[in-house]
């Protein structure tokens, strides 16, 4: 570790922040940024200020503690809205659309075809043919109603 002795501390806050930030942007999950933000503002402390290495511990540990809590209170108040917010309810994102019965619906059960796959469908008798409407989902279920 005789390295460590030739290289100002601030250089290694720095490489941590940006390492930290790079971390961030490759595996993103709105925490590691914070720590990021932490170790930057104590690599520019520690290069304007000759406090020691214990010292900037502290301080790092301080503002990572603080920079987390800010964002998180930040994140509350404004969250990130998606831009699908059905993207991963596949069923959720089939109310209103148009099916083509399969499958003969009978005692309330049939199968239904909806773009390129078949779904078990509940709702009113219908031949294989019958055009009916998705009014809701019951899990993996679609509820389908005649068209009007």
């Amino acid at each position: 570790m005789a390295w460590l002795d030739t290289v100002s501390s601030h250089w290694l806050w720095l490489a941590l922040g940006l390492l930290l930030a790079i971390a961030e942007i490759t595996i993103p999950g709105l925490f590691l940024i914070w720590l990021a933000g932490a170790a930057l503002i104590t690599g520019v402390v520690a290069w304007l200020a000759p406090i020691g290495m214990p010292l900037q511990i502290v301080l790092f540990s301080v503002l990572s503690v603080v920079s987390v809590f800010i964002g998180r209170s930040y994140l509350r108040s404004n969250p990130i809205e998606s831009a699908d917010p059905m993207l991963n309810h596949r069923g959720a994102q089939a109310i209103g659309q148009v099916v083509m019965v399969t499958q003969v619906i009978t005692a309330g059960r049939g199968r239904v075809k909806l773009g390129d796959s078949e779904w078990i469908a509940a709702g009113p008798d219908a031949e294989p043919g019958t055009r009916m409407k998705v009014t809701a989902t019951e899990g993996a279920v679609l509820v389908v109603e005649h068209l009007h």
